[in-house]
């Protein structure tokens, strides 16, 4: 059973038995900082590995990993997650490699983008089909409600366009797959600078959950943003699923300025021995 968030993260230890972690949760925005080393990766890594378990590729590898996860509501079992990095590396796996065809594609953000095309139109199905549903029940608030369900598309595409405006860029809105236009000329999203292409996978991602309640890990996604856009992130992500927590790593001061002070947790806060 899927729950709609995570209330409690336990770690029995996070290296060699020392550093017994508990963490109480927010249902909404959860951001932990502290110096380098301290943990605060470990702690989302390990956390994203136990909601994996159940992936038999993954199963035998983190099988003895030591995390105790409390959900609500407490007979869930799991939930609906979401893992995102900050840095952007060349595509050197050899499994990736062997998956693509295109040869755009060259980082591992190119990789996440080119899997988030295939959701985001899994998306738009599902969207379509809402809305058949909605006219086949002849409900007599069909319009009104249609109307509200694709709504959710073009937010998702005016907050794009307003962010990446200062360098001229849209969303080409006549696609179903995600192209811009810039000057006349059509692009792929693989062309965009790093910095575009994070912030577009953290909203595309946020955006094919369906408003649904899930959990989003990002482990210092400021890394290739622009300071405004940082500032901007938390509020973004809310605002495209008000049902989303958030579980994330910073270093930055600028994520956290905009009203976010008050969800932050310095690890050695939920240190709670030393074994």
């Amino acid at each position: 059973m899927n729950g709609d968030y995570i209330k409690r993260i336990e770690i029995d230890s996070l290296w060699h038995g020392t550093r017994h972690i508990v963490w109480n949760l927010h249902p909404g925005v959860n951001v932990l900082s502290g110096i380098n080393g301290v943990g605060k990766s470990t702690i989302l890594r390990k956390t994203v590995r136990h909601l994996s378990e159940t992936k038999p590729q993954l199963g035998r590898e983190y099988a003895s990993l030591g995390v105790h996860l409390t959900f609500e509501p407490a007979e869930a079992t799991t939930v609906r997650f979401d893992f995102i990095r900050g840095i952007d590396r060349p595509l050197v796996s050899a499994d990736l490699m062997a998956k693509v065809t295109d040869t755009h594609l060259t980082t591992e953000l190119d990789w996440q983008l080119y899997q988030l095309q295939r959701r985001y139109l899994d998306y738009q199905v599902n969207q379509s089909n809402r809305i058949v549903a909605l006219f086949t029940a002849a409900d007599p608030a069909a319009q009104k409600k249609a109307a509200e369900i694709a709504r959710e598309k073009t937010h998702f595409q005016d907050l794009v366009d307003d962010l990446f405006s200062s360098t001229g860029k849209t969303i080409d809105r006549s696609s179903n797959e995600l192209f811009f236009s810039h000057i006349g000329e059509r692009l792929t999203p693989y062309v965009l600078s790093s910095g575009e292409k994070q912030m577009l996978i953290i909203l595309l991602t946020v955006l094919v959950q369906d408003r649904q309640p899930y959990v989003l890990f990002m482990d210092e996604p400021e890394i290739s943003l622009h300071v405004e856009w940082q500032q901007r992130l938390l509020e973004l992500v809310t605002d495209l699923n008000p049902r989303v927590q958030v579980i994330v790593t910073t270093h930055s001061p600028a994520l956290i300025m905009n009203g976010w002070t008050d969800c932050v947790t310095d690890v050695e806060d939920i240190i709670v021995d030393e074994a």
